[in-house]
């Protein structure tokens, strides 16, 4: 059955969403699944993770280099990259492809393809986890003999609070 995560659906809450508690509970998973595989979670890695884990929309490589640079001046492309690739190895983070950019995983324990709403007017983005969604593509896929190598399903509209914006601004004029 579908469900959207409590991380996913504060993508999209009201301004009442305590976002410092979505970052500690994305860090701490990462540590915990780090040590569980046997894999380091160095501080560069971590604070990547953070940065990208610090808004519910996604942030491009670029936006992270340029954010880490504050921290660590010696930051260069490749290095940003090298712990983009870490983290998508681990699951800790999906890459959104029509958007260039990366967002947290909403469960890191468990693989599993993306399916995200991406509001188009302020850039939140929300992960779903619908296996009925994944049973469609891999029933379709089959039905043509196409082989599913990777999937992830990028939706997007208009998130609740900037319909209600629209709606409110509509309503002003």
């Amino acid at each position: 059955m579908g469900r959207l995560s409590r991380a996913a659906a504060a993508s999209f809450s009201a301004g009442d969403h305590d976002h410092g508690i979505c970052v500690a509970e994305a860090m701490r998973d990462a540590e915990r699944i780090c040590a569980r595989r046997g894999v380091r979670l160095t501080k560069l890695r971590s604070r990547v993770l953070e940065l990208v884990w610090s808004s519910h929309a996604p942030i491009g490589a670029y936006g992270l280099l340029e954010q880490l640079r504050r921290e660590w001046r010696r930051a260069t492309p490749p290095t940003v990259y090298r712990a983009l690739d870490f983290l998508l190895a681990q699951g800790l983070v999906h890459r959104i492809a029509s958007l260039n950019a990366f967002v947290g995983c909403a469960d890191p324990a468990a693989a599993h393809a993306g399916q995200f709403l991406i509001c188009r007017d302020c850039g939140a983005a929300a992960e779903l986890h619908d296996r009925r969604v994944n049973r469609a593509i891999s029933r379709g896929a089959a039905e043509v003999g196409f082989v599913v190598e990777e999937r992830t399903v990028e939706v997007s509209g208009i998130c609740p609070a900037c319909r209600a914006e629209e709606g409110a601004g509509s309503r002003a004029r």
